[in-house]
């Protein structure tokens, strides 16, 4: 929107109009600032690796502004992401202090990270990395000591008298973890 200013603004500001841009913040803004406080940006892109021809956005801030979409519009496919951001790419700009341009949240982009983050040698550091900056552990006295169930899983490894015991019964590695050829993929 374009507006014509009055004379005093016209001087304090140096010019006659003034251009207004409204774009709906919803809670992108919220969660921007959630993924940048956990450091993701950081640790995504430690860890999945910047093609030498590559521009544009990392793939960590590529994430972040995905996820941020996913979790505001409740919708997870890729082809809606790149219009999305012709809606919102002010504010976007502005928050991630990034220049965006639309092709960096391409389909063909975001299925390039899915294809990384899939990855158990990428996913792996980047866990250990986002659960070292989430997760502190801290010294209580052991009189009584009382734990809650959990419905959560994972696959960790077990230290002598460390937090975490046991496996997870359902986690099945992948030729990729154990290095050697999963029967499933050899039947394909």
């Amino acid at each position: 929107m374009r507006v014509r200013l009055a004379q005093q603004a016209k001087e304090i500001l140096g010019q006659s109009d003034l251009v207004m841009i409204t774009e709906r913040v919803d809670d992108v803004a919220l969660l921007i600032g959630q993924m940048v406080k956990m450091g993701l940006p950081e640790v995504l892109d430690r860890h999945i690796p910047r093609h030498w021809t590559q521009r544009g956005l990392s793939w960590g801030w590529t994430a972040v502004i995905w996820l941020a979409y996913i979790v505001t519009e409740g919708d997870h496919r890729k082809v809606s992401v790149e219009t999305y951001l012709k809606g919102m790419h002010h504010t976007l700009s502005h928050l991630t202090a990034q220049v965006i341009e639309p092709l960096d949240l391409s389909d063909d982009r975001l299925s390039h990270l899915l294809q990384h983050l899939s990855k158990p040698a990428y996913w792996h550091q980047i866990e250990r990395d986002l659960n070292a900056r989430s997760i502190e552990v801290h010294a209580l006295p052991q009189d009584v000591i009382r734990c809650d169930a959990t419905t959560v899983s994972g696959n960790h490894e077990v230290t002598e008298g460390g937090l975490l015991q046991g496996h997870d019964p359902h986690f099945r590695p992948t030729w990729e973890t154990r290095g050697e050829p999963d029967v499933k993929t050899q039947r394909s």
